[in-house]
């Protein structure tokens, strides 16, 4: 209300800015003009002489003499001097800008500002403010979309528009369009092994985190142009683990982290999974835990691991932001066999950081990687 209110105001001043020179020019010029101070004269001097006050030479020579300067005073000021019909018209044109300022005004404002803005929209609570806000990184994710497919669509062989927009549809969870995009990369650019193991990993996607016969198919031809590729053989790993072959799962893993950098991202995500079938130790312990550790008896090393279990737990119900502490901690139950633990843990970490588009999309992408999709 107090908006309105002001934008009110602010309307009132426009007209009344408007209108004010014209209601002051005509009496100016009507007051100033010297040809009417002499014609009132005259009348004065008719009033005089008729009540008696001036004796009739003098009434004649006051007569003559301002006669003589209203006619130069006259031939002075032409403009001053004009017909009736012509200060009939002025007035007509000022009252037609005066109406036209105090409709016209306020009905082209109303006229911009229906088409344009928003009368009937309704005030947004601040929470409902604070969730738009938090989903603003996938909002833009999907503008962008929304182009590049706009794009394609008037050039279909641009493999560069295919190799950006593949991702971006396997980041918002569109996996059956993403595969498509990844097909016509490929198509488009060329065969190369990160073409081939994002193909398959989309296609795993897809099947909901498992590694298709299809899916298996594209890793192998990834391994294939690039045996040391990374993404391919951790997925090949993964199907073997799938199928049952832990021991072939752990001899592939155990060559990836052998050749892998020891600053390589995906490191500690090869360590877990060949920790859940049973080829190696559990990284998530510092190595003088694990020195500790080494003396004590089965059930005192076992405590101490559960120990450290509960208090990630305890710690992430405090902060739940941590994505890289809700992995450990699912992996952690998965490690300990306590699978129904590790489901639990994932809906609380996704309820955790559901306010955080890229927080989200990051406990997904490691909680795929861990079997755990959904």
């Amino acid at each position: 209300m107090t908006l309105w209110f002001v934008f009110a105001l602010m309307t009132v001043a426009a007209i009344f800015a408007v209108l004010w020179p014209l209601g002051r020019n005509g009496r100016a010029q009507d007051q100033g003009s010297e040809v009417a101070v002499y014609k009132d004269q005259l009348a004065e001097i008719e009033r005089d002489l008729a009540a008696g006050m001036i004796p009739a030479p003098d009434a004649e020579a006051a007569r003559v003499e301002i006669s003589r300067r209203l006619l130069a005073a006259a031939a002075s000021e032409p403009a001053i001097i004009e017909p009736a019909i012509a200060s009939k018209s002025n007035l007509k044109w000022r009252r037609a800008a005066a109406v036209l300022a105090l409709a016209g005004l306020p009905l082209l404002a109303i006229g911009v500002y229906m088409p344009l803005g928003s009368p009937r929209l309704q005030d947004f609570p601040l929470a409902e403010r604070e969730r738009g806000s938090g989903s603003g990184v996938a909002q833009s994710l999907e503008n962008l979309v929304v182009q590049v497919q706009q794009h394609l669509e008037k050039n279909p062989t641009d493999g560069r528009g295919w190799n950006v927009l593949a991702p971006v549809l396997e980041r918002l969870g569109r996996f059956d369009d993403a595969v498509r995009a990844y097909r016509n990369s490929l198509t488009y650019n060329g065969e190369s092994a990160e073409r081939r193991s994002d193909l398959g990993e989309a296609i795993s996607a897809a099947a909901g985190g498992v590694v298709t016969v299809e899916a298996k198919t594209e890793f192998e031809r990834a391994r294939a142009l690039n045996a040391d590729d990374p993404k391919a053989n951790y997925f090949l790993g993964l199907a073997a683990e799938q199928d049952g072959r832990k021991d072939d799962a752990a001899t592939i893993w155990r060559a990836l982290l052998a050749k892998a950098p020891s600053d390589a991202p995906w490191r500690a995500l090869v360590q877990s999974s060949l920790v859940r079938v049973g080829g190696g130790t559990m990284p998530a312990l510092s190595d003088e835990t694990i020195a500790a550790s080494r003396d004590m008896a089965e059930g005192d090393r076992n405590a101490m691991v559960r120990g450290m279990v509960d208090r990630l737990a305890t710690r992430l119900k405090q902060n739940g932001d941590d994505v890289d502490g809700w992995l450990r901690l699912v992996r952690a139950y998965l490690v300990m066999g306590e699978r129904d633990k590790a489901m639990g843990a994932s809906t609380d970490a996704r309820q955790a950081v559901a306010s955080d588009a890229e927080r989200l999309r990051q406990l997904n992408d490691g909680l795929r990687t861990l079997g755990i999709g959904g």
